[in-house]
């Protein structure tokens, strides 16, 4: 690459860095706040938070890394051309096609950068995800000790304590169930302890009482008692190990899969090839991206103004082009034979893109023509041309 090519490139990823930086802090600061109400409410800790927003960097970075090349190589891209170092190269015998081969090397890095992640680490996460999530479902006591607030662990269940000692005892605890016939038992307690026992959990209850109601006879049974063990798994929806699927198991182990693990997948063989190819597409949707927002703006010329206009422009192709991707991936959906409609986005993004470059290395001559036309009307009409 020549000097030019390298300061180019330079220049663009270090606004790729803080683009990507400042999208990621966005879109991952939006999904952590409903994560951590969740959590929290749950009873869980902030360890758990953290790692399961960890675990959502993955997927984040993949969906906007793109748009973080696309506002890289705008930003740049004007900024060369309002302090007119385009103009200068341009002078000097470079050509639109001749300058987009250092966006089109930084192109490719973006588009590798989310390929590994499209194939290799956002599955991973996701997988990683959903076992830690099940792990969280089956933690009981999480859910159970929270001071002061009632919780619902389970559809009809209502737990409460008001305080819990520093040796785990449980102070003043109300546990009510009801069922779907509207039966009621509820459990009021002065002191308790939650044990874990081989079969679930245990709430062991002292200086209680109990009270059943038949919601059929509308009939309440209390009976008062000095300790009373009742059995807590039963109550909750503990969570399952997740089932791993094609869309959590990353590309080359679905490419190296036998019959027998694809089956334990659930996946065909022409699903796993679409699941493949879309997260192809999904990667090389970068280049079309980068590629835009470059050459719209050179097509644009250069104006002491700046180019918010072919900014715009550049803006209106790319939600073209995404447009495109979200009726292909629709189409994939009902007909996986037609696989190759998921390249068409990235193609339609290049074709564009060579387009705007074509414009601007052959600028239209409709100008000097006008003037000549215009130093023509005179001796036409008999005066001196």
């Amino acid at each position: 690459m020549g000097r030019f090519d390298r300061y180019l490139l330079q220049q663009l990823l270090m606004l790729f860095g803080f683009f990507a930086l400042v999208l990621i802090l966005v879109f991952w600061v939006n999904s952590a706040v409903s994560l951590l109400d969740k959590l929290l409410g749950d009873g869980q800790s902030a360890r758990a938070f953290f790692y399961l927003t960890l675990l959502s960097l993955p997927s984040v970075m993949a969906k906007v890394l793109a748009i973080a090349g696309f506002a890289a190589t705008v930003f740049v891209t004007n900024r060369l051309s309002s302090e007119s170092e385009l103009v200068v190269v341009q002078a000097s015998g470079y050509s639109p096609y001749r300058l987009s081969r250092a966006v089109f090397v930084f192109s490719l890095l973006v588009t590798l950068m989310i390929a590994i992640l499209s194939h290799v680490l956002v599955p991973m996460s996701l997988r990683e995800s959903a076992l830690r999530r099940a792990e969280l479902a089956q933690d009981l006591t999480a859910q159970l000790l929270t001071e002061g607030s009632f919780v619902h662990p389970g559809d009809g269940v209502t737990f409460y304590v008001r305080e819990i000692t520093a040796g785990g005892e449980l102070l003043d605890v109300y546990l009510s169930r009801k069922d779907e016939n509207g039966d009621r038992q509820s459990f009021n307690a002065t002191r308790a302890l939650l044990v874990r026992e081989d079969d679930g959990p245990m709430l062991l209850m002292f200086n209680g009482m109990t009270q059943d109601y038949e919601a059929t006879d509308r009939r309440l049974s209390v009976t008062r008692f000095d300790s009373f063990a009742y059995a807590l798994g039963p109550l909750f929806d503990a969570g399952t190990v997740p089932r791993q699927t094609a869309s959590v198991t990353d590309t080359l182990t679905l490419l190296r899969a036998s019959p027998d693990e694809l089956a334990a997948l659930k996946a065909k063989p022409e699903k796993v090839w679409t699941l493949v190819h879309e997260r192809n597409g999904e990667a090389l949707l970068a280049v079309a991206a980068v590629m835009i927002g470059f050459a719209a703006l050179v097509a644009g010329g250069f104006s002491r103004f700046g180019l918010w206009r072919q900014i715009l422009f550049a803006v209106v192709l790319l939600i073209v082009v995404k447009m495109i991707d979200t009726s292909t991936a629709r189409t994939i959906r009902n007909d996986a034979s037609l696989w190759i409609a998921v390249y068409l986005p990235a193609l339609a993004g290049l074709a564009i893109s060579y387009a705007l470059l074509w414009r601007a290395a052959h600028p239209r001559l409709k100008p000097i023509r006008q003037s000549y036309a215009d130093k023509a009307t005179p001796s036409q009409n008999g005066g001196t041309p």
